[in-house]
């Protein structure tokens, strides 16, 4: 089968496109045919060795997620049959080969039925940025609902946008933080309110928005405005960080022990599959009533993989989908 993989770490430069192994799936094992793949910047992160994690050995097939088709199952294998369109959002780390090829075998446990109808390739973009939304949401901050109100700060990028239409989907009040000129893409997403996320005193401006404090803060952008979350967060709130450009930050510590302040952070690969089936209940759902919208910047095919790699690692506005 064709394939994107590389032979060592490194720069997009080391991502070839061809002919490697057609595996086989064992036993509680599904071999999909692809259909589409999309570039997450820590699949830049994997590639280049810049985040540790097991890989199968070498070549190493890049990519994380995938949309497409059961082609076969493996023995004991249950919940799937030949044909099913199912998507996966967690190959390509921990010991598991990629998904940017022609087929991919995905354990039974991290595959997932596709709702009806549904189009491949704005699906895929949502997969990632949606689970880790839920999951930031739902698990690190205890869950959000009616009568929460979210500050999503980098409101207008993958993550943050998909971090809206899930607090705004769960009942919550969202509050974006964003470019002014990304007000209108922000609000179509769910938000009730945008606030320039560079005007002054941005604590002040978000009370302005906010009836009583805000639940969760969840940072998106890399560079957490830690001290106007610790004047707007409630008692207990939370301050999500699922990125870091910095390895500090300035923390007001007495606001956070003084108020029980909880500083989470994580990232998506240490989600258990119990945690991940959890999410992509609530993924499917959401697909299935047409409440996701990625912003989709490029699609390309696999022969264009590591040109895909560069776009995002120079930090592409929207997501770069393959097609296979």
């Amino acid at each position: 089968m064709r394939a994107a993989y590389i032979e060592r770490l490194g720069g997009a430069e080391e991502i070839r496109v061809g002919e490697v192994q057609r595996p086989e799936p064992a036993a509680g094992q599904v071999l999909v045919r692809v259909a589409a793949t999309v570039v997450n910047p820590v699949d830049t992160f994997v590639r280049s060795g810049r985040y540790a994690t097991p890989l199968p050995g070498f070549p190493f097939v890049v990519g994380r997620d995938l949309v497409g088709q059961v082609a076969a199952v493996g023995a004991a294998t249950t919940g799937f049959s030949v044909g099913d369109r199912v998507w996966c959002a967690s190959l390509g780390h921990d010991g598991r080969q990629g998904a940017a090829a022609e087929y991919a075998v995905v354990d039974a446990a991290r595959l997932y039925p596709l709702p009806d109808g549904v189009d491949p390739v704005p699906t895929v973009a949502a997969l990632h940025p949606t689970l880790t939304a839920w999951l930031g949401l739902q698990v690190h901050a205890g869950g959000v609902g009616p009568g929460d109100t979210v500050v999503v700060q980098g409101g207008a990028g993958n993550v943050g946008s998909a971090v809206t239409e899930v607090a705004s989907a769960s009942g919550a009040r969202v509050v974006a933080l964003a470019r002014a000129g990304d007000a209108e893409w922000c609000r179509a997403r769910g938000a009730d309110a945008v606030i320039d996320f560079r005007s002054d005193d941005l604590g002040a401006r978000i009370s302005e928005q906010v009836a009583g404090r805000v639940t969760t803060w969840f940072d998106t952008s890399g560079v957490p405005a830690a001290t106007a979350a610790a004047q707007v967060l409630a008692p207990r709130g939370h301050l999500i960080v699922i990125a870091g450009r910095e390895d500090q930050i300035v923390l007001p510590l007495w606001r956070f022990y003084t108020r029980s302040l909880r500083l989470v952070g994580f990232v998506i690969s240490t989600a258990t599959t119990g945690e991940l089936a959890r999410a992509a209940d609530a993924v499917n759902a959401l697909l299935a009533d047409r409440k996701l919208t990625p912003r989709v910047a490029e699609v390309r095919q696999l022969e264009q993989t590591a040109d895909a790699h560069r776009l995002v690692e120079e930090g592409i506005h929207g997501r770069v989908v393959l097609t296979v």
